[in-house]
């Protein structure tokens, strides 16, 4: 592959628009990001919270 094929290949994988960015202080982080951090910690708290299926035994003595 010849260096313009590169170059133009490459061209196709930058994305046409800038991201969104949250700035508190120090610390920046994207919205997309942001949204998949709080999505995991929903996810990890119904794992805490939901009770784990289990088997009903009906010959309960």
């Amino acid at each position: 592959m010849s260096a313009p094929g590169v170059l133009s290949s490459a061209s196709l994988v930058v994305p046409l628009a800038e991201g969104r960015y949250i700035d508190w202080g120090v610390i920046s982080i994207s919205v997309t990001n942001l949204l998949i951090i709080v999505a995991m910690i929903v996810v990890f708290v119904l794992a805490l919270v939901l009770p784990f299926p289990h088997r009903h035994d009906d010959d309960e003595s």
